[in-house]
């Protein structure tokens, strides 16, 4: 159990220490979030105002900076959890596939960073200080901000629980590099 802890403990701090970095989403080409469907069908006004593809780059990459600040009030309760987490079956898990540490922690969750991230991501829309946002934003006629914040955080928990695998994987690749004793001996085993 303390094995599976301070795996996804390394696993989630080296993922949240990558994606709350300024450009943490935007830099990582397997985190980058692409635009929220609904900047793509809500007609003429924004349609014409996304058909250029310099606008499309700046809004992009204005949102994948707000998701930043998603991950900033993820990253607690992740590591929360993980403290408190019950493991029933640690060794089958130390024993999975390279990210089934990860997978149990996502499932435990059971998409409590979407619900925590919304307000925090609702809060950066409505605070870019970003012109583009504000001109996407008042295009989309119809639309709740919180409606656009939660498709935003749906994406943006996807690419955390995949950030924090790929760095499962890498630490079951690589046990050494975590200097961890216990981790090493867990999984230099398999």
């Amino acid at each position: 159990v303390d094995a599976v802890r301070r795996l996804l403990e390394r696993s989630s701090a080296g993922a949240f220490a990558r994606l709350t970095a300024n450009g943490g989403f935007w830099g990582n080409q397997l985190a980058r979030l692409d635009l929220p469907d609904v900047f793509g069908s809500r007609g003429n006004v924004l349609q014409s105002i996304l058909t250029s593809a310099l606008f499309k780059e700046r809004l992009q990459r204005s949102l994948n900076h707000v998701a930043e600040a998603g991950a900033r009030r993820a990253a607690p309760i992740v590591g929360e959890t993980v403290r408190n987490l019950g493991v029933e079956n640690a060794g089958a898990l130390i024993g999975g596939g390279p990210t089934a540490a990860t997978g149990f922690l996502r499932s435990a969750m059971a998409g409590s960073l979407i619900d925590a991230m919304v307000p925090a991501l609702g809060d950066g829309l409505r605070l870019a200080s970003d012109p583009i946002v504000g001109q996407a934003l008042a295009g989309l006629t119809g639309v709740d901000l919180t409606g656009v914040a939660r498709s935003l955080s749906l994406k943006a928990d996807d690419a955390i629980w995949g950030e924090i695998g790929r760095e499962e994987a890498a630490i079951r690749a690589n046990p050494e590099s975590t200097n961890d004793a216990l981790l090493i001996a867990a999984l230099k085993v398999l």
